[in-house]
């Protein structure tokens, strides 16, 4: 599969302190990919260099096609959008009229407005001031201004940071529906369960360097002990060790009807990160 970011031996240093270490990954186009780390860890740093607002000590990235150098110009930000800390709205103008000025910035069709709402389920708020706007709701529409373009790769840094639970779900739902259209997705999160979630693969970051990277799945499949944890129906609780000389005991149970729960023991994101970084992913 074609990659839609190259990067390779990317550095990052602010006077004696160095913010990324030798740090090599790629992205797959289509897919949705999740760095991971608590904060300080240097995904806020890796998303400004990867979008050409922070500059690079050391390295090569190649986004879309484009190398470093192309990162600020027009080509470059009609392909890519954006939501990050810097992300604002103008907030005397109404929820429509921030992305009408963005589609007109960007050369969109006015009628993605309506389509985009929609998607993020602010279709009804429309007409409402930004300033009069909750922090969740706002943080839909700079969701939106990021998809106004349709742009073949969007970066999302903490986009769902100390949101409500609902909010939370309407802006999985929107990521979901654009990437099934082939939108690449760069995520950075410390939400183990979004990243279980949403992401194809995950990146763990810690102290500025890359730790792990492998779909969700299979990290969980890699740091788990292989046991498996049986419910009876009788009430009891068993650890069965996976391994051929309990499949006998495995088989009775089920034969017999006494199972009522069973699973193995794959650990969350959250305990992996800890168990490789000693640090909670928080």
């Amino acid at each position: 599969m074609k990659s839609a970011m190259e990067v390779k031996e990317l550095q990052k240093v602010f006077g004696k302190n160095i913010a990324i270490k030798h740090v090599d990954f790629n992205v797959k186009q289509g897919e949705i990919f999740g760095l991971l780390g608590p904060s300080g860890s240097g995904k806020t740093t890796m998303v400004k260099i990867l979008t050409g607002e922070l500059s690079k000590t050391a390295g090569d990235v190649n986004v879309l096609g484009m190398d470093s150098s192309k990162f600020k110009t027009s080509d470059f930000k009609s392909k890519v959008g954006i939501l990050s800390d810097n992300s604002t709205l103008y907030k005397r103008l109404s929820v429509y009229d921030n992305l009408k000025l963005f589609c007109k910035l960007y050369k969109a069709p006015l009628h993605h407005i309506d389509d985009i709402l929609h998607d993020v389920h602010l279709y009804e708020e429309r007409f409402k001031t930004a300033s009069d706007l909750s922090k969740g709701m706002a943080q839909r529409v700079l969701l939106a201004k990021a998809l106004i373009h349709k742009p073949d790769l969007v970066f999302l840094d903490e986009p769902t940071s100390a949101l409500d639970p609902g909010t939370m779900i309407h802006i999985h739902r929107a990521l979901q529906k654009l990437n099934e259209v082939g939108t690449t997705i760069f995520l950075t999160t410390h939400n183990m369960e979004e990243a279980t979630e949403l992401c194809d693969r995950v990146a763990f970051l810690h102290k500025g360097e890359l730790q792990e990277l492998d779909s969700p799945a299979a990290l969980r499949y890699k740091y788990s002990d292989h046991t498996f944890h049986v419910e009876t129906v009788a009430g009891e609780r068993m650890v069965i060790k996976n391994e051929p000389e309990t499949a006998d005991q495995v088989r009775q149970l089920i034969a017999n009807r006494q199972v009522k729960a069973m699973h193995t023991d794959n650990p969350t994101l959250g305990q992996i990160f800890l168990k490789v970084t000693g640090k909670e992913l928080v």
